[in-house]
């Protein structure tokens, strides 16, 4: 009988990537969740094992440690605001004291990148530390890997990186953008997260991973431009507030406040691999260097790889900003079958009828059975899809339709921030007329 391997945070980036490895290497998984329905829209749904806990209540996690031969804690409390870091603490000892009463062998932690001497350390960084701390309390072994800048699609370092190099020309930032970092793709993160299940060695053993080469974090941004073809001007300026930049993080990436104001607040620290020894227990794991990470989380931006995290919200509207790209989210009830909603479709995006704005043409990228997405064509600055989707409802069916704009540039998000309400009430228009043509 496979093992049981226990996933927390399962809604969160790392985890709802690492779940579909551990799958397909044949683990039983099972996710510890506060609100087991917000993963009910992830593909990997029906293939796991639910248990509703918290980590904040130690009560709730008998349950779900029963018969678990790994735990893996992908868990932080930054989303709590002011006093995130006493929760981190707390819920790392509950975790570990209940993995130890319920015989879980082994716990896999991912914390942060960043040398625990440093007199100045920040609040988020120290955090991270001292939860791994505590994680090793109970005596559970503990496998912790300490990641700075994580490169891929959904990241919240990368999509700071990702959003802030894509609209300023000139990148204005505090001086203390030049501590260094040594960021790490995300496929070496889930590489390594899955390998230390198999690596006994690696049990009680702190690994830091990131690539070879040593950027500024100025230089970390200035080099994704460049990757992308941008032209970008870094002016560090002395004095620029933390509660400024985290606000203006706020307002102009996907990353919240709550996350935005510790993330800059760490960036005033180094975040660099100390020790390259315990690396040599995953021989078989050649990290990327940063160019290439850039370019695999660039290919990864597509309609095809990303998390469709919107569908946890349950709701029929929604408008978000997610691993790189704009997303408008529709659905709707129809009375007519299945066969017949999707049929319809394919005949309307054939025909004339098809136009949206300044976007006039389109070409089929994908269809199966219940699903068809076009491609954009044509002069626009960024890259545009349009997908439905079709399944089995009550009396009829569901009719989804996802409309995703990843732009380049500060052309494509002037083009998104100037237009985006008219392309909102397109939308709506193109789902009504789809509903009336089925």
């Amino acid at each position: 009988m496979p093992e049981t391997i226990l996933v927390t945070g399962a809604t969160g980036y790392i985890a709802s990537k690492l779940i579909p490895r551990l799958l397909q290497a044949g683990y039983r998984v099972r996710c510890l969740a506060r609100n087991p329905t917000r993963l009910q829209g992830r593909a990997w749904y029906p293939l796991v094992e639910v248990v509703p806990g918290d980590v904040t209540r130690p009560e709730t996690l008998q349950d779900a440690m029963h018969g678990v031969s790994a735990a893996y804690y992908l868990i932080h409390s930054m989303s709590a605001g002011h006093g995130y870091a006493r929760l981190d603490l707390q819920s790392a000892r509950n975790f570990s004291h209940a993995a130890r009463e319920a015989g879980v062998g082994h716990i896999i932690y991912l914390g942060g990148l960043a040398n625990p001497r440093d007199p100045h350390l920040a609040l988020h960084m120290r955090s991270r530390l001292e939860s791994g701390d505590a994680l090793r309390e109970a005596g559970v072994p503990v496998t912790e890997f300490r990641a700075g800048v994580i490169v891929g699609p959904g990241s919240v370092s990368f999509e700071m990186i990702r959003f802030i190099a894509e609209q300023f020309p000139l990148m204005v930032g505090p001086t203390w953008l030049r501590h260094h970092s040594q960021p790490v793709a995300a496929p070496n993160v889930l590489e390594y997260l899955l390998a230390a299940l198999t690596t006994p060695l690696a049990r009680g053993q702190i690994v830091e991973i990131g690539c070879q080469e040593t950027f500024t974090y100025i230089e970390v941004m200035a080099h994704y431009a460049h990757i992308r073809g941008l032209r970008r001007l870094p002016l560090l300026l002395p004095f620029v507030p933390t509660w400024f930049m985290a606000y203006f993080i706020d307002l102009l990436t996907p990353v919240e406040r709550s996350y935005a104001f510790p993330l800059v607040e760490g960036l005033q620290n180094d975040s660099l691999v100390l020790d390259r020894a315990p690396l040599e227990l995953f021989p078989a794991i050649q990290p990327m260097d940063y160019t290439s990470s850039v370019k695999r989380a660039l290919q990864d931006t597509h309609p095809a790889q990303v998390e469709r995290v919107w569908l946890d919200m349950d709701h029929d509207v929604a408008h978000l900003r997610h691993e790189g790209m704009f997303i408008e989210y529709r659905r709707t009830q129809l009375t007519a079958p299945v066969g017949q909603v999707f049929s319809r479709i394919v005949s309307f995006v054939q025909s004339p009828a098809l136009r949206l704005g300044f976007v006039r043409g389109f070409q089929l990228e994908f269809q199966s059975e219940d699903t068809l997405r076009l491609r954009a064509t044509g002069p626009i600055p960024g890259d545009a899809w349009l997908e439905w989707k079709v399944s089995p409802h009550t009396d009829g069916t569901q009719l989804e339709q996802t409309a995703f704009f990843a732009p380049f540039g500060l052309p494509g998000f002037l083009a998104w921030y100037f237009l985006g309400f008219y392309y909102r009430r397109m939308f709506d228009s193109l789902l009504k007329r789809i509903s009336q043509f089925a």
